[in-house]
């Protein structure tokens, strides 16, 4: 049985959550974001919660289920706050510049890298070294995030490259003669 299918999903004020058979639909001051259900799970909302059941009692049911809980809790919060996730560049020269829908990187190699930006994400630059990627779809924002990461991933020996903010790089020691 799992846990996470049993909490209900509280929604804000401001966000409105509609239930049609198997499609979920989620609104806030942040975007719209519609989903289809499993067919193995329910979903009903009641007094500003919204409750996920498991059709059956088989344990694909219920993990199906606190999945797909886990989910409309991710569309809420995001409709209602969104989501971000913060890049710093570590090396000499590493550069990113926001321009438009175009995320323009200088990583050391010989050509500035264009990065085109997809629809419902936003890309900040407050500083030359760091990215913060906003988005309501937390796939997408972390999607982003690591194909921005993924031009130049951080390196053991020196540390440099794109890494996330939060992220710590496990550094190596240069071979002895």
């Amino acid at each position: 049985m799992s846990r996470v299918a049993k909490a209900p999903v509280a929604v804000p004020a401001g966000v409105e959550v509609r239930v049609s058979g198997q499609e979920v639909a989620v609104k806030g001051p942040k975007g719209t974001m519609d989903w289809r259900v499993h067919d193995s799970v329910s979903v009903a909302v009641d007094d500003g919660l919204v409750r996920v059941a498991p059709e059956g009692g088989r344990p694909e049911h219920w993990a199906m289920a606190g999945t797909t809980r886990a989910l409309i809790n991710n569309m809420v919060v995001g409709v209602s706050t969104g989501f971000e996730r913060k890049l710093s560049l570590v090396g000499v020269g590493y550069r990113a510049q926001a321009k438009g829908k175009v995320l323009s990187l200088s990583l050391g190699f010989s050509h500035p890298i264009d990065y085109a930006v997809p629809d419902g994400i936003d890309i900040e630059t407050p500083a030359a070294t760091e990215i913060v990627v906003r988005g309501s779809d937390k796939q997408r924002v972390g999607q982003v995030a690591a194909e921005i990461r993924g031009f130049r991933p951080p390196e053991p020996y020196k540390g440099k490259g794109v890494r996330y903010a939060d992220e710590y790089v496990v550094r190596k020691e240069a071979k002895k003669k």
